[in-house]
């Protein structure tokens, strides 16, 4: 179990935005952008997985991730922490650990043989499962593994993850539709306050990138035609 003595959300927030920009997770290019999992372009983007190679930084966030959610929900408010294929496997169980509770994880889509089981580990009915992810963006990838985690017969309404986009206003409704809040550290503007305050990249990228946080459909639009 951790304390329940740590920063207030705002600070958490500005330090875990200072962590993924001290290990390069964070990438800027307005110029040759990014595309994304859903095909479209973003001068942004984030790598969350690179934070398990880095001990403290993982420790600090992890500690950060289990009080943010003890805060939030309760301290007894789970039986079980289900991460989700594959960035979420390892956050799932530096969080379960924390919080001394059996760890799952789900996948993207049954293994097509064996069990054909989309759940690993032991999840038995009206458990209360915490998924936990490391970012999300629209939310659609949550719905899935909630989806699975309900089949069995537990309950999941809550799901934590490192990063949140912050930038597309349907996400939460998203998954408040499907019953399920979402947990976080920090979102892309944290990230860009943080760089602004650090210097980590020149005023014209930062520039580019906060016109895209304003009006991401938009801009993504533009550079699509």
């Amino acid at each position: 179990m951790i304390p329940s003595s740590f920063p207030d959300q705002y600070e958490i927030a500005r330090l875990t935005a200072r962590m993924l920009l001290e290990i390069e997770a964070v990438h800027f290019n307005a110029d040759d952008p990014f595309i994304l999992a859903s095909g479209k372009p973003s001068p942004a983007y984030i790598d969350c997985r690179k934070l398990i190679s880095y001990p403290r930084i993982r420790t600090t966030l992890m500690d950060f991730l289990t009080v943010t959610v003890m805060r939030d929900v309760g301290f007894e408010a789970f039986d079980n922490v289900a991460g989700g294929e594959t960035a979420g496997i390892p956050f799932g169980a530096l969080v379960a650990e924390r919080m001394a509770l059996p760890m799952t994880y789900v996948r993207k889509k049954a293994k097509g043989y064996g069990r054909n089981a989309r759940i690993e580990g032991v999840m038995t009915e009206d458990q209360r499962v915490l998924l936990v992810e490391d970012l999300t963006t629209d939310g659609g990838s949550k719905i899935s593994f909630v989806n699975a985690i309900r089949e069995t017969g537990a309950q999941c309404a809550h799901t934590a993850v490192i990063f949140y986009y912050g930038i597309f206003p349907q996400t939460k409704k998203t998954l408040g539709d499907h019953g399920v809040k979402l947990h976080y550290l920090c979102t892309w503007w944290d990230v860009l306050a943080e760089a602004r305050a650090q210097g980590s990249f020149d005023e014209a990228t930062l520039s580019d990138v906060e016109k895209f946080l304003e009006a991401p459909d938009a801009w993504q639009t533009e550079r699509m035609n």
